[in-house]
């Protein structure tokens, strides 16, 4: 035998807490705590905008002869409620179709693709003096390792990597065509810039596999 029931003082709870008295709707269960001495009420809640949700009152008794004491009155989802999603960042949400004049994104001190310019260093990138500075080191931040591994993949992957219909149907690769500039750094065995006017990914980032049919040394 459960040490107390306590329905009618639950409800009363939840009435008290409610608006109207017409949102505490019929009771739903209890639950008991393995001492039997706390108990918690679940009645359907009829608010607007909340479906599937519940009151929930939980009581308790310091022994079996003393009065139950309401300790929490809350609504709570159940099983089929309607809850909103969960947070995203907005760093996590963002598009690049979002980036439209005027449209300014905080930047963020944590992001761990960036890390102090001064640690761009020679010995890092196999590169002269002269060739650090253009890197950036005079910039406050510069692409962490896992910041160029992100890059990389995207790029890689993308619409301009190895594997789309475009680049499997090109007759040689972007990497001996003359219209290709690789990019410098770390990156530069894998990526450049496409610079012919009638190539579709003129002025674009494109992997050293990539190909299409405006190469400079295709013959017919």
């Amino acid at each position: 035998m459960k040490i107390f029931e306590a329905q009618n003082v639950a409800r009363d709870a939840a009435l008290a807490d409610a608006e109207f008295a017409t949102q505490v709707g019929d009771f739903v269960s209890v639950e008991y705590d393995d001492d039997n001495r706390v108990a918690t009420y679940l009645f359907a809640a009829e608010i607007a905008g909340y479906v599937g949700w519940r009151w929930c009152i939980t009581l308790a008794k310091v022994d079996e002869s003393a009065e139950p004491t309401i300790c929490d009155v809350v609504i709570l989802p159940g099983p089929d409620s309607l809850i909103a999603p969960d947070h995203i960042p907005y760093m996590d949400r963002i598009l690049p179709e979002d980036i439209e004049p005027g449209v300014i994104v905080p930047s963020i001190l944590e992001d761990t693709r960036l890390v102090p310019g001064v640690n761009s260093l020679v010995q890092d990138e196999d590169l002269d003096a002269t060739q650090v500075f253009d890197l950036g080191l005079m910039r406050p931040r510069v692409l962490s390792i896992e910041g160029r591994d992100q890059a990389s993949k995207r790029w890689y992957a993308g619409d301009r990597g190895p594997n789309t219909p475009l680049a499997q149907g090109a007759p040689k690769p972007c990497a001996s065509c003359g219209f290709f500039i690789p990019i410098a750094g770390s990156l530069r065995s894998a990526f450049g810039v496409c610079a012919n006017a009638i190539a579709p990914d003129d002025a674009r980032v494109v992997s050293v596999d990539h190909g299409c049919g405006a190469h400079s040394e295709a013959t017919l």
